[in-house]
């Protein structure tokens, strides 16, 4: 049995596995020679997605302790903040090997991390630091996903991504189940200063996941494709900026974005209003946003097994990219006739589930085989300051409406035209030769 090179790596073709490895590969439609690699990186997405989902509901209930009308603030404080680290990040990205920018990138966070611990033990109730944590963690969840996802557009190729990148996105919402689920058993326990502690920890685990991912591709690659995987991906801090102005199908994604951050912007506010109304108490807070994550990653969960893979088949990138806003579109319009709380909870799930488990997927397709800067340095800015820039604006768009009318509905009505438009421009990327290939 021999190997040959090909665009995409070292290709080296494999005969059938029986007993638990040939019926894992079934289920997660993945090659025999290649379900290391997926399992790797759905455990990099689990690690690094149970981090992130047992502070998540810490930094909600951070988030109204000034009131509601403090979100827009700190939504904007967060888009400044990505202002001066998007900069930072292409100096490092310039300056750090391919293969050791995520080791760079997550070693910061797990410093800064047990920093927040060390200071809530100091100052457990000061609104400052409660309020420069909400911020920092808004770009930390950002940054991590954006370079895990170019990480393994960098590792997979298209044909590759489209079997498995499904499986590996359900990574990040069995992580997202079990975030949750410790955040909300453990915070009486270990305080907020211990899950700060434990968090650190299972990015540390997502670390060593990384390393074993490329131990995979790095066998894989040619003489060439290794060598470039150890050296730095050229440009400057701002070049992630001129290839998004220069390029009209990147200016489409980056709208594609904003749109995307509007619909749930509008539905966070108005959840952060009911929540802040019906638990008075930090902790209880957290314990409700924890059992809506949780509720949240399960539904994920089961769509990304059971479904996604499928509708991918059938509809394609442009059916993953659209379906999720005509629902919420219409989750809008029966929102705008009925506002109450259950409504509310039921179009942001709709929205968060279908994002993790349709959207994210489809948009990393958009990624596999285009050039190294448009995958590290194009994606992160779209990933990190378009999405909190839409964030930061459609904050202001939302409090100003609702300001202005005092009517909840007619926020809702925006948001549905909002999101129509969303998906049109979704089926279009999807249409598209770059996302249709």
């Amino acid at each position: 049995m021999t190997c040959e090179d090909t665009a995409g790596g070292r290709a080296c073709p494999s005969p059938p596995v029986a007993g638990w490895r040939g019926w894992t590969c079934r289920a997660i439609n993945a090659h025999p020679d290649e379900l290391a690699a997926v399992l790797w990186g759905c455990g990099l997405f689990f690690f690094l997605f149970t981090s992130y989902a047992i502070l998540r509901p810490v930094r909600d209930a951070m988030g109204i302790a000034g009131g509601v009308r403090n979100l827009q603030w700190l939504f904007s404080a967060t888009f400044a903040v990505m202002l001066v680290a998007i900069p930072l990040h292409g100096w490092l990205n310039a300056h750090v090997s391919r293969a050791r920018f995520i080791d760079w990138v997550y070693g910061f966070f797990i410093i800064t991390m047990l920093v927040f611990a060390a200071l809530l033990s100091i100052w457990p109730t000061s609104p400052w630091v409660a309020r420069v944590f909400f911020v920092w963690l808004s770009v930390f969840n950002l940054f991590v996903v954006s370079v895990a996802w170019s990480l393994m557009a960098d590792v997979f190729n298209t044909e590759q991504a489209r079997r498995v990148f499904g499986f590996i996105a359900g990574g990040a919402s069995i992580g997202g189940i079990a975030g949750p689920m410790v955040g909300a058993a453990m915070v009486s326990v270990l305080s907020v200063r211990g899950l700060l502690v434990v968090s650190a920890g299972l990015l540390g685990a997502a670390v060593y996941a990384k390393s074993r991912l490329l131990v995979w591709r790095l066998g894989r690659d040619t003489v060439q494709q290794a060598q470039s995987r150890r050296r730095p991906v050229a440009g400057n801090p701002f070049t992630g900026f001129l290839l998004v102005a220069r390029s009209p199908y990147l200016l489409c994604l980056g709208l594609f974005v904003i749109l995307l951050t509007t619909a749930s912007t509008f539905l966070y506010f108005e959840q952060a209003r009911l929540v802040a109304a019906a638990f008075p108490t930090r902790n209880g807070q957290v314990r409700f946003f924890s059992m809506i994550d949780g509720a949240v990653q399960a539904a994920s969960l089961l769509c990304q097994v059971f479904l996604a893979g499928r509708f991918a088949r059938r509809w394609g990138v442009a059916g993953l990219l659209c379906a999720i806003p005509l629902l919420v579109a219409a989750g809008f319009v029966v929102l705008a006739i009925w506002p109450v709380f259950a409504v509310v909870a039921a179009v942001m799930g709709v929205r968060r589930v279908g994002e993790y488990a349709f959207i994210r997927p489809g948009r990393e397709m958009l990624f596999t085989g285009v050039a190294e800067d448009v995958r590290y340095r194009a994606k992160n800015f779209l990933d990190t300051v378009v999405y909190r820039g839409g964030d930061a604006l459609s904050g202001w768009v939302s409090a100003a409406l609702i300001g202005a009318t005092q009517s909840l509905s007619v926020v809702s009505l925006v948001g549905a035209v909002l999101a129509l438009a969303w998906a049109a421009l979704g089926y279009a990327l999807g249409r598209h030769p770059r996302g249709a290939r």
